[in-house]
């Protein structure tokens, strides 16, 4: 059996970009995209978090798809879009809280898992009356942007080993 700290970096699934978004000022609308440029040090071009201070670990936000029906289920909705969630990158078929602490590519984009996104206070606001508490634990994860490029929807989502 695998020692534990292997198991954590084994990570065969192979997900891929379903949605990418973002958010030109604070409180603004997410502005919906088909692509965005990955800024090495920096986040989404055009994003708020682009402009603070490099380096920070949440240059770019990312959110599981599939934890959008479980959000609509806790939340009372009919559905819960993507932009109500205020994330860049939306990715279908990889658990990413696997990708914390790990490196790994976004398209050609390379980015390393950073954190927990914990949800904002707009969340009551957007998803009613317990969006805040719905979203603690599906809120998806953060990550700094290791190497920059341009990222579409359709793009695989894979960890990268380091042999």
């Amino acid at each position: 059996m695998k020692p534990l700290y292997e198991r954590l970096r084994d990570v065969p699934q192979v997900g891929r970009v379903t949605w990418l978004g973002l958010r030109p000022e604070h409180g603004a609308a997410i502005v919906p995209l088909e692509e965005v440029e990955l800024v090495t040090g920096r986040g989404a071009q055009g994003d708020i978090a682009a402009r603070s201070k490099a380096g920070h670990g949440r240059q770019v936000t990312l959110l599981q798809e599939e934890h959008l029906p479980v959000l609509a289920g806790l939340t009372g909705a009919i559905e819960v879009r993507p932009e109500q969630l205020r994330r860049n990158v939306l990715v279908a078929g990889i658990n990413l809280l696997a990708l914390v602490k790990l490196r790994f590519a976004v398209g050609e984009a390379v980015l390393e898992g950073s954190g927990h996104c914990a949800p904002c206070a707009k969340m009551d606001a957007l998803l009613g009356p317990g969006g805040f508490q719905a979203v603690r634990g599906h809120g998806g994860i953060t990550a700094r942007v290791l190497s920059g490029a341009v990222v579409r929807i359709g793009d695989p989502v894979r960890v990268l080993n380091d042999d």
